[in-house]
């Protein structure tokens, strides 16, 4: 048995690449976005009669729900971006190593533009 493995590894002092930072997030969007689905899938059934449309349209009226849809659909046009991504590398494009990185920056910025403009329409 070797002796000198580390035994705890701090994941704070590593220096994540922005290939696994994009990527790590292309998937954390993905889990969160699938545990939302149920919540989503509610307030469509409630918006199906009039009562229950005046109700969910009050409920995501307050500052807390605007936070937590702006939050939740900017996951979804990063998870978009991100998976586009994926697509174009899936048939050749940007598989070199400075294609990925230039490709996780890209996918980076236009997701923190697609926030920006998220928040802009929903307030």
């Amino acid at each position: 048995m070797n002796k000198n493995r580390p035994v705890n590894l701090n994941l704070g002092a590593f220096k994540w690449p922005i290939t696994a930072i994009s990527s790590g997030l292309h998937r954390i969007t993905g889990i969160l976005l699938f545990l939302s689905i149920p919540f989503w899938l509610w307030a469509l059934q409630e918006s199906f009669t009039a009562d229950g449309f005046v109700y969910v349209k009050g409920l995501l009226s307050g500052i807390i729900a605007k936070a937590i849809a702006w939050l939740l659909l900017s996951m979804l046009a990063y998870h978009i971006v991100a998976g586009v991504r994926h697509l174009l590398m899936d048939a050749g494009i940007g598989e070199t190593l400075e294609g990925g990185r230039r490709g996780s920056y890209t996918v980076l910025v236009l997701g923190v533009l697609s926030a920006a403009l998220i928040g802009v329409w929903l307030w």
